[in-house]
């Protein structure tokens, strides 16, 4: 969340870098304008008031002393009236922060200025290409998962509705071992674990950047509450009003949750399978981290993500999202993308950003510098990885037309047998 004095006072700036990221804010930033020029006149009306009335008061004190009541009257009746009018005042600018607040949440990051411009997806960069792609025009993933007995989509249709899966017997199994591998080499890579709850307040929402903008993608639940869209919510939320010594900087943080989301926005897009689901499985990775350094730590995070799918040997591409299809937090994105045979292309399975300060601002977390000066976080996120996706791209490339081959690293779990 920006401060209404960096908008006004980087006015075309503000205005032509979100013209690269989103639709034209520019009656919003307008708005900010007024709002907080508005805001600042009532501010020097207050104050002389409040300057007036303290005035006042002096000046009733020195006449209680010298006992002039009638003059002690006419002053009181003026300090009242200079109440009334503070009171007026108070309520127009509570009024007017408000306003001003709904507007600054609802604006998102800026795109660095070094984030390739573009409208959407199509316009993404490659970075790099990592593995062989061994399998192509393969069996869809959920076919295959439900010749092997893995899942029961109608099972899970019945209990819950549409886009939700029953993973059942070794399909169970395969998420639990997953997840330990994947927990195991985040550990191994400095990540802290931490298992957090599901349900969280709408302030929590509010300053990882998820509400107000997205909440008609979020499951709401009673008390004002959510159930949380990925783990990032609740692992960078860790800090929020804290001050942290530079000292223990970067903090790094992993955990498995189950997340939720309605994909409001994506009717008719991968109604079948394992892609885009009501309920998932998702390792994520969150880094904390100084101003100076998050640019490279950026690197490392999604060399780490990268790790997940060298771990079950799967080809995979970075991509560098265009500035059309940065989420609303981030300033800088690279997209993980693993191949998929049947659908002969690569599909997203982890993002990784950069927020910089945008998300420490709506938290109000800092950390103090060598200067014992309070200055704001950078934070980072990245899936580390998709567990359903993971699984589905197992699938298509595991497949052998039979039976599933099994990646080395789960043969352990599964009486060391190499296919299923």
């Amino acid at each position: 969340m920006f401060k209404a004095n960096e908008i006004v006072e980087n006015f075309d700036n503000f205005k032509s870098l979100l013209e690269r990221k989103t639709k034209n804010l520019s009656k919003e930033l307008e708005t900010v304008k007024i709002l907080d020029k508005k805001r600042r006149n009532i501010l020097v009306e207050l104050e002389k008031l409040r300057s007036s009335k303290n005035d006042i008061s002096k000046q009733i004190g020195i006449l209680a002393r010298q006992k002039d009541l009638k003059s002690i009257e006419k002053l009181k009746i003026e300090s009242n009236k200079s109440n009334l009018e503070i009171i007026k005042l108070e309520t127009e600018i509570n009024d007017v922060e408000t306003k001003l607040d709904e507007i600054l949440l609802s604006i998102p990051n800026l795109p660095l200025e070094t984030v390739p411009v573009g409208k959407d997806e199509n316009e993404n960069v490659e970075i790099r290409k990592v593995g062989e792609i061994k399998v192509q025009n393969n069996e869809p993933h959920w076919d295959i998962a439900l010749k092997l007995g893995l899942v029961d989509f109608e099972y899970a249709t019945s209990l819950s509705g549409s886009r939700f899966v029953a993973y059942t017997d070794k399909g169970a199994k395969l998420v639990r071992c997953i997840v330990n591998e994947l927990m195991d080499l985040h550990n191994k890579n400095g990540y802290k674990e931490y298992s957090l709850p599901v349900i969280v307040s709408r302030e929590t929402m509010i300053g990882t950047g998820q509400l107000p903008k997205f909440e008609d993608d979020m499951y709401k639940v009673d008390n004002n509450q959510f159930l949380i869209s990925t783990g990032e919510i609740t692992l960078t939320n860790i800090f929020r009003n804290k001050i942290i010594d530079q000292s223990i900087l970067p903090i790094n943080m992993t955990t498995f949750s189950q997340c939720f989301r309605k994909e409001a926005g994506s009717a008719g897009r991968d109604t079948k399978g394992l892609i885009r689901l009501h309920q998932f499985n998702k390792v994520e990775l969150v880094k904390i981290v100084s101003p100076e350094t998050s640019e490279k730590e950026l690197e490392i995070l999604t060399k780490n993500a990268g790790e997940c799918l060298e771990l079950f040997e799967l080809p995979y591409r970075v991509v560098e999202l265009c500035t059309g299809d940065l989420g609303f937090s981030a300033r800088k994105t690279y997209d993980l993308e693993t191949w998929f045979p049947n659908q002969n292309k690569y599909r997203e399975i982890s993002s990784c950003s950069n927020c910089y300060s945008f998300q420490a601002k709506r938290m109000n977390t800092k950390f103090k510098n060598k200067d014992n000066k309070k200055e704001y976080v950078h934070t980072l996120n990245g899936s580390g990885v998709a567990i359903d996706r993971l699984i589905a791209a197992i699938l298509e490339n595991y497949w052998d037309g039979n039976k599933l081959k099994l990646p080395k690293v789960l043969r352990k779990y599964f009486n060391n047998q190499e296919y299923i």
